[in-house]
């Protein structure tokens, strides 16, 4: 994926075979997205991008002034989110089974007991998402490790307040944040990638950016999603 940068805004090019540009800002921060024609000329292009500079801004606003989602009452109705796709929670009070799953393509069941308590539907739902990353992980670290070079020992996931990860380089250990199950793929990948390249690089210095750059092109606009979000 090519980027290209106009006034301070990284804009992801994907080249596709395809009649016409098509524009795209996403939430949660207005990451920026353009389908471009196979014959459009970087130069056109470029000019495009900067015709659209100020309706770009405006929508990116947008996103930035909307609430971050609320704390969860855990009841049927409620939305949650799944590798950045929305779910509907449905709690069925049961007092034969416990646990969670998806249910069709819009919903998250939450299956519990009358009795139980916002603290103990909060957990049924954090092992949930968990298990998820459980299945996730593997394979993308086995991606990154090959692309990058390196090999980790371990890996683990917790809840994390102030990170979205964490290397120890002596134990070759990543720490991954829970809360990445809701976010999306190419955040997660971020996230495995950086912290694998401190295998390499322990510091965030410019030697870390380009070993960055050449493996994640794109990771500076998902750092700051990520950022945005924490």
């Amino acid at each position: 994926m090519e980027i290209l940068q106009i006034a301070n805004i990284d804009i992801d090019i994907i080249r596709k075979d395809i009649k016409n540009i098509h524009l795209a800002v996403y939430p949660p921060i207005g990451r920026v997205r353009v389908a471009v024609p196979l014959r459009v000329t970087d130069e056109a292009l470029r000019l495009f991008a900067i015709s659209k500079i100020s309706w770009i801004r405006k929508n990116q606003r947008r996103f930035l002034s909307q609430d971050r989602q609320s704390p969860r009452e855990y009841i049927s109705g409620e939305s949650h989110y799944f590798l950045w796709h929305r779910y509907l929670l449905e709690v069925d009070e049961s007092i034969l089974t416990q646990g969670v799953e998806l249910k069709w393509k819009t919903q998250i069941r939450l299956t519990c007991a009358p009795s139980t308590t916002l603290q103990q539907k909060e957990s049924l739902v954090n092992e949930w998402y968990r298990s998820q990353l459980k299945e996730i992980i593997p394979e993308l670290i086995t991606k990154w490790e090959e692309k990058i070079g390196v090999k980790s020992n371990d890996w683990r996931v917790k809840n994390m307040t102030t990170r979205w990860g964490s290397c120890n380089i002596l134990a070759k250990r990543i720490w991954l944040n829970l809360e990445l199950a809701k976010k999306p793929l190419y955040a997660i990948e971020y996230v495995i990638a950086h912290e694998l390249t401190h295998l390499l690089e322990k510091h965030h210095n410019e030697r870390f950016k380009g070993l960055m750059d050449s493996y994640f092109p794109t990771w500076r606009s998902v750092k700051l999603e990520l950022n945005n979000l924490m």
